[in-house]
């Protein structure tokens, strides 16, 4: 299991299982595990999504956004999956909770 802070402070985890899911699901994912936990830590913009969860984003590459989608608890939280984007204009248009 690894974790990260979010930027409102709490604990987020990222289970095996889970992160063997957002791999197979999302292949291009492998060997950014590392990122996927940064993005939770450090993002360069957080989210609102669609069913109470956040997104986490990062600029890895100059056409591609990281996203990391993450839910929290009262307690802690979880990552649900991540993923490379090119639809930046699209997730600009959502409700900003956090931007560096």
């Amino acid at each position: 299991m690894h974790f990260a802070k979010s930027i409102s402070g709490k604990t987020i985890r990222l289970t095996d299982e889970r992160w063997v899911h957002i791999v197979e699901g999302h292949p291009e994912m492998a060997g950014y595990l590392n990122e996927v936990l940064l993005a939770i830590d450090s993002p360069d913009l957080v989210v609102e999504g669609g069913n109470n969860e956040l997104l986490a984003l990062i600029y890895k590459r100059l056409d591609k956004l990281l996203v990391v989608v993450y839910k929290e608890t009262d307690n802690d939280g979880f990552i649900i999956t991540a993923f490379f984007t090119s639809k930046i204009d699209q997730l600009l248009k959502r409700t900003i909770r956090w931007k560096r």
